[in-house]
């Protein structure tokens, strides 16, 4: 499809989703995002749903502003996935081996690092910039500097919720591995800072909702959130790096035999802020649960546990700031999911699929998602489908 214009106070509402089913909240919130004095224009993915203070699954172009809640607390939160030279006729027919060897190897949920990993020692990790970044830290936020420990062993863990570390079949039967991570808790704890320095401001007391505070250009406060901004974004890069890099020894260990060779990794942030020019205008493009799909831009867009996800290419398309969806989307909140179903319901849904099934992920089952397949196609404008992918082993914090 393309996309749907609903009027707006400053702006138009571009949406690639049929605003009928969109929940009144969602569709509250955007039309309060295009009442900010600083935006430029506001494109919806197919995923969207409520969110704090902007939905998730929108892309917000600002001019001299940006909105910490608009990008969310888990700041550079995206996707990593590669092709691998493994077939499906060089697995077994018990996968619950390899899905151990992952969990023993990549710290999930709370859990983190007992010992720093050294990315000088994983194959292939790029180790450009490595001293660089974490020299930084020092010039982030006061408030989180007690955290850095904690931040060095979370480096390269997974974290809980939606975040998942996959092994999957395309449709050829090639063998990708693909996670699905971000900033963990020092990008939470950066983002609720800065959200809390915002609605502080004098020009932010009268906007509709406090939750779309932002910080202005040539401020101190904007200087300073976008340092920290950008080093948590690279924080949640390295943070997928180190996972993939594990995760591929992981497979190279169980794998001897066949030896296993990688493809380029791909990978992609879907909740960051980027500087790009539109119509002759720099502007700050916040991208809250959405992808960049500028045209030959690889992207992942993930479905949820029992039903697959795509690889694909973007095809630069102006309209939607060169974005596209970062997934399949909520259709219904965590709470919901767990009252509404129980672990028999998610051995259903996830049968054929080597995952927990037990309470404490019910929340993150298919049927609490949008389908896949849908939200692919109202974006067949926005991105082209390389890959389908099914996952056989799927991990979760």
């Amino acid at each position: 499809m393309s996309y749907v214009e609903m009027p707006g106070a400053k702006v138009p509402i571009r949406m690639w989703a049929d605003p009928a089913t969109v929940e009144d909240g969602a569709l509250r919130q955007l039309q309060n995002v295009a009442t900010l004095p600083w935006i430029k224009g506001l494109a919806v993915m197919p995923d969207v749903h409520y969110g704090k203070g902007a939905t998730v699954g929108s892309v917000i172009a600002m001019h001299g502003a940006v909105c910490p809640a608009a990008v969310g607390v888990d700041i550079g939160c995206g996707m990593s996935a590669v092709k691998t030279s493994l077939t499906a006729n060089d697995l077994p027919g018990d996968l619950s081996r390899l899905r151990s060897k992952i969990e023993e190897t990549i710290p999930v949920g709370f859990s983190m690092h007992g010992e720093l990993v050294d990315p000088r020692r994983l194959h292939g990790f790029p180790t450009a910039g490595w001293d660089d970044f974490w020299s930084r830290f020092d010039g982030i936020a006061d408030a989180v500097h007690f955290r850095r420990e904690r931040a060095a062993k979370q480096m390269g863990s997974l974290g809980g919720g939606n975040h998942f570390i996959e092994f999957c079949l395309d449709e050829s039967g090639a063998v990708w591995l693909m996670l699905h991570s971000g900033s963990r808790n020092i990008g939470k704890e950066l983002a609720e800072y800065h959200i809390g320095q915002a609605r502080k401001l004098p020009h932010n007391q009268g906007l509709v909702d406090r939750d779309l505070a932002v910080f202005v250009a040539d401020t101190p406060q904007m200087a300073a959130y976008r340092n920290d901004l950008f080093w948590a974004q690279e924080y949640a890069k390295y943070n997928r790096a180190i996972m993939m890099a594990l995760f591929q020894d992981v497979v190279r260990g169980e794998f001897r035999k066949a030896k296993v060779t990688f493809e380029p990794v791909i990978s992609c942030h879907h909740n960051y802020v980027a500087e790009e020019r539109y119509d002759g205008m720099d502007l700050l493009v916040t991208r809250k649960g959405a992808i960049r799909a500028g045209s030959g831009d690889y992207g992942i867009i993930p479905g949820s546990m029992g039903t697959g996800s795509y690889i694909v290419k973007g095809l630069g398309n102006e309209a939607s700031f060169n974005s596209a969806s970062h997934g399949a989307g909520r259709r219904m909140s965590r709470n919901a999911a767990k009252r509404r179903f129980s672990t028999r319901d998610l051995e259903d849904q996830t049968r054929g699929v080597e995952c927990r099934k037990d309470a404490g992920v019910v929340d993150e089952i298919p049927a609490a998602y949008k389908p896949i397949e849908q939200v692919i196609d109202q974006q067949r404008d926005l991105v082209e489908v390389v890959a389908k992918l099914r996952q056989l082993v799927c991990v979760k914090g």
